[in-house]
């Protein structure tokens, strides 16, 4: 069997959710099928961490795709050239593009639909980029992958696809996460208290949400706690930044960039809870990270949410910040349910595991050649 993969996303440093489900669920789909042949497709320079076996050929086509116009002769130009040339039984996408003039069987990845149902989040043009195709690349597609059955039923519902055409392969957590013996001590908060976001700082997030309830709990309250946000800016956020300005507990807020790794444990660890109130996910991957790092989570009602944390968490209405700020009260405050949510949250985490990811897109791979 000869898989040809659309890697173009896998850069170093720049990994966030669609990033990290490539790289965990090909490198085991990589090892777990070692007489399979893999071409994996970059737009550049590629990096050799991305190259996870011997039976991995790396191809690199122009142009670079990051751009819409450029995302089109990419896909429907370069990657059609190189299947001719390479000619793969299947055409695999983890950010869900296709390429609409090659007709070999294609799996596209398709994480949310938030583009279709909130598109002034998007930039314009991205956004009606995404609109027009993905609806183009959901029925062209052999199958679909999704990671989460909120997210399977949208698109159902969004594009009429047939059920039976579309594989929940759920996210899994890293084992890089893990609750610590001892809390750890954190700088960034000048050791006091402190909730934790982990995300990226676009408004479906409801990034200005939580800083609304933090003002409410910090009013209420007058306890010491931070807000600790941790992830890259990205567009729309002036009414965002607007409100941070003008905040009476500004000086508690601490934007701390980009954290991976160890650092990004010891955060969790250091929480007393995750804010996690999105206005949209298709998953969720900070939720069961935090479940798998003993930390207490606070997230929303809608979505794929409350299928991810089932009972290990807060579930709140993202619209109602004061009952966002009660909930962040409750959780520093009622000791008895901080203990049962960290022991809920570590048990549910291993249900979410990248093995039984990886697993399912295999399985989704082999049905789309049947």
């Amino acid at each position: 069997m000869h898989i040809m993969v659309n890697t173009r996303l896998l850069i170093p440093g720049k990994l966030t959710g669609v990033e990290w489900f490539t790289v965990e669920t090909l490198k085991r789909i990589v090892k777990n099928n070692p007489d399979v042949r893999f071409t994996f497709l970059f737009d550049r320079k590629y990096d050799e961490q991305f190259i996870f076996g011997k039976n991995v050929k790396p191809v690199k086509l122009s142009p670079q795709a990051r751009h819409p116009i450029l995302w089109y002769a990419w896909f429907e130009y370069a990657v059609k050239k190189a299947i001719d040339k390479h000619k793969p039984d299947v055409f695999l996408s983890p950010d869900g593009f296709l390429s609409l003039r090659s007709d070999i069987p294609q799996i596209a990845v398709i994480h949310d639909l938030n583009f279709v149902h909130n598109p002034e989040r998007l930039p314009k043009l991205t956004g009606g980029y995404y609109r027009h195709f993905f609806a183009k690349y959901a029925q062209r597609a052999t199958r679909i992958a999704t990671v989460s059955e909120y997210s399977k039923n949208d698109i159902v519902d969004t594009y009429s696809i047939p059920h039976d055409r579309i594989d929940v392969v759920y996210n899994g957590v890293s084992n890089r996460f893990n609750r610590m013996e001892v809390k750890p001590t954190i700088e960034l908060t000048d050791h006091e208290p402190y909730f934790l976001f982990v995300g990226s700082l676009n408004p479906r997030k409801n990034i200005i949400g939580m800083l609304k309830s933090f003002e409410i709990f910090k009013s209420k309250t007058n306890l010491p706690h931070k807000l600790l946000i941790v992830g890259d800016q990205m567009f729309k956020l002036h009414e965002t930044k607007s409100f941070y300005q003008n905040m009476q507990h500004q000086a508690d807020v601490i934007f701390a960039g980009r954290r991976d790794g160890d650092d990004l444990n010891n955060l969790y660890n250091g929480a007393d809870a995750l804010w996690f109130v999105s206005h949209f996910e298709g998953f969720g991957i900070p939720i069961i990270e935090a479940f798998k790092a003993g930390c207490p989570v606070i997230t929303a009602n809608n979505t794929s949410m409350p299928e991810v944390a089932g009972d290990a968490a807060l579930i709140c209405d993202a619209n109602d910040e004061n009952a966002i700020a009660e909930a962040m009260e409750r959780i520093v405050t009622d000791n008895d349910l901080r203990i049962t949510l960290i022991e809920k949250g570590i048990q549910r985490a291993d249900m979410f595991t990248w093995d039984k990811a990886a697993d399912r897109l295999w399985d989704c791979i082999v049905k789309s050649l049947k």
